[in-house]
């Protein structure tokens, strides 16, 4: 049993040592985690902006391609539309594979 004044050092030592657990298995993951979510939404923001460049691009390379016209111009929407959906469909049945590890 701890004698009376040995009480304020046992209860410093607890605070000290809850404070560096806390740290230890709190603090320091959420540092990890907060540092990998950023490159995700980094990575999945740059992956966005080239994927709407790409369906940019492909809706005017159509528009010059058609002639031009009116119902072309709603032809090369509807074109562009369908490919970039269809692209999506394609990824979202890839990444839905029971293949995939984990």
């Amino acid at each position: 049993m701890a004698e009376p004044q040995e009480i304020p050092q046992i209860a410093t030592e607890l605070i000290d040592i809850s404070r560096e657990y806390l740290l230890q298995e709190t603090i320091e993951p959420a540092k990890r985690l907060g540092k990998v979510a950023a490159k995700g939404v980094g990575g999945a923001m740059v992956l966005s902006i080239g994927a709407f460049l790409i369906a940019w691009a492909v809706y005017h390379s159509l528009k010059m391609v058609f002639p031009v016209g009116e119902w072309w111009v709603v032809l090369s929407r509807f074109l562009t539309a369908l490919a970039a959906a269809g692209t999506a469909g394609i990824i979202v049945w890839r990444m839905q594979s029971d293949d995939l590890p984990g």
